[in-house]
């Protein structure tokens, strides 16, 4: 039997936690002195936290108040850690696929114990293989890093694999990585720009995919 490798973001593609991640991080900002719009941060979010303030605030920052950032806003969302929302259908999906044969990963941005309560709130290790996340590369999404890493837990190569995600970052990560990618609005991304960063099919959410998954690229990738 051929292996096949579903790879998954995690934050607003199975868990809905965007718009906590973006109040988070306008606190953070807000503490350190910047004022940026929640709508700015809503589409770098997605980046490594490092990245999402250079991103954010630019090479004439100082550099030094960076770490602090970070750390104002994982505690700030780490006050959300015991009650992160799945999204619907979102184990169900997981477990569709493995029942399918596919080896489910995850690959996302989050690490240690974010990582750790997103893996709570989605429930369903019983159908995760394995993990590749910020702790594992050394770049982040848009890079390449962590889809190849995933490929690599999933011991499986680009052609057999399909990564799904809500941000343009995740496409992109994707696309780099010769990885089909298939985008998500539960994010709050819209589908033009999940489609123009390489998104080859966008689905409202997760439930939206378990109910097309035999019309889908996975159905595609079943029959080769």
């Amino acid at each position: 039997m051929t292996k096949r490798a579903a790879l998954f973001d995690v934050d607003g593609t199975l868990v809905d936690t965007n718009h906590l991640h973006v109040t988070a991080w306008w606190e953070a900002f807000r503490q350190a002195g910047h004022t940026v719009p929640m709508s700015a941060i809503h589409r770098a979010i997605g980046l490594t936290g490092g990245d999402l303030v250079a991103h954010l605030l630019g090479d004439e920052r100082d550099r030094g108040k960076d770490a602090g950032i970070s750390a104002a806003h994982a505690a700030l969302y780490g006050t959300y850690a015991d009650r992160l929302p799945a999204l619907e259908s979102a184990s169900d999906l997981l477990r569709s696929l493995a029942d399918r044969g596919w080896r489910i990963v995850l690959a996302t941005s989050a690490g240690g114990s974010e990582l750790a309560a997103l893996r709570r709130a989605i429930d369903a290790e019983d159908a995760i293989a394995g993990v590749a996340s910020a702790d594992d590369v050394a770049a982040g999404k848009p890079a390449p890093d962590p889809v190849h890493h995933a490929l690599s837990v999933a011991d499986v190569p680009p052609e057999n694999a399909v990564f799904v995600g809500d941000s343009v970052w995740d496409m992109g990560a994707a696309s780099r990585a010769g990885v089909r990618a298939v985008g998500m609005l539960s994010g709050g991304i819209p589908h033009a720009a999940l489609e123009a960063a390489g998104a080859g099919a966008v689905y409202e959410d997760p439930t939206g995919l378990l109910a097309g998954l035999d019309t889908s690229v996975f159905a595609e990738l079943e029959t080769r």
